[in-house]
């Protein structure tokens, strides 16, 4: 079945992709005469709760759902807590994880060909919560899923966006602080020398690697000629398909999807983290705790810090 409050683009999705579907305008109505095993929704943030608690009420076995998580801490939590308490797979669209290029630098920096980590650089358009998952979720996938240690951030509030249903800032930058090596980040600005991505400098070397996995420079500081081997960029509807059929695999074999709450949680934490830091200017310790809702939010109803004389 499909669902949409709009039944003309249900009708739409229907007709172009040749599912012969029942359209429903309730997703309630479809669970119940439907009773599918697998659900996979695209909606707006606010909404993703809501509909993955109902659907794993309805006995459904999986569900993949539209980026990020949640619009507060709070939310995403409790959605891994309903995940965990009734054994329904909850998985995420990070599904640039399956980027040919997002892949091949795994497993370079895993054979060591960069050395180690000594500094990166992450980029991401606006804003922290709806985009910059991506670049986060990237770079846990590039570190074997390691968390860093604290988050300190700023966010520039004097735009601020209206993102599928959740306030959200125009800007955004900070660092992460992992074992080691520092990530700083830079969400949205008229000065990003990447729209999108990651920069990894390492003691043997660097790469440059954009979200769908483009490789912009990768080298070898010992070995100027070295080239990574070639490789098929793909398209980003590849990257989809390979996502469902990951997802189906591991619900049927019972393994971690690469998309899964766990990872999608990480950086949840990260994003709220920075937020908490920008709210109490202050470095803020991860795995995060004692945050629940959105700390963005607070600050926007408490209105703009007044600005100096000569700012």
């Amino acid at each position: 079945g499909v669902a949409d409050a709009h039944p003309e683009a249900a009708r739409s999705l229907n007709e172009e992709f040749g599912f012969g579907a029942q359209v429903y305008t309730d997703y309630r109505e479809l669970l119940e005469a439907e009773r599918p095993e697998v659900v996979a929704t695209a909606l707006w943030t606010p909404l993703h709760l809501e509909v993955f608690r109902a659907c794993a009420e309805a006995g459904v076995r999986a569900v993949l759902s539209e980026k990020p998580m949640a619009p507060t801490m709070e939310e995403c939590r409790e959605m891994g807590r309903i995940a965990e308490r009734t054994g329904c797979q909850l998985t995420f669209s990070h599904q640039r994880r399956f980027a040919p290029g997002n892949r091949l630098v795994r497993s370079l920096l895993k054979e060591g060909r960069f050395g180690s980590i000594e500094r990166v650089d992450l980029y991401s358009p606006p804003n922290l919560l709806d985009c910059g998952t991506h670049t986060f979720d990237q770079l846990l996938s590039f570190l074997g899923e390691t968390m860093p240690q604290a988050v300190h951030a700023a966010v520039d509030t004097s735009t601020t966006l209206d993102w599928f249903g959740v306030r959200a800032e125009g800007r955004a930058m900070g660092t992460l602080f992992f074992e080691g090596f520092r990530a700083v980040f830079q969400i949205g600005g008229p000065d990003l020398d990447m729209g999108s991505g990651v920069r990894i400098l390492g003691s043997k070397g660097m790469l440059e690697v954009l979200w769908d996995g483009q490789l912009r420079r990768c080298l070898r500081y010992d070995d100027p000629a070295w080239r990574p081997p070639a490789f098929d960029e793909g398209t980003q509807e590849g990257q989809m398909a390979d996502m469902v059929r990951e997802v189906l695999d591991c619900l049927e074999s019972g393994a971690e999807s690469e998309v899964s709450w766990q990872h999608a949680l990480r950086a949840a934490e990260i994003i709220y983290g920075a937020y908490e830091s920008a709210r109490i200017h202050e470095r803020v310790a991860l795995p995060l705790v004692g945050v629940e809702g959105n700390p963005l939010w607070e600050m926007l109803d408490e209105g703009p810090v007044p600005r100096l004389a000569n700012s």
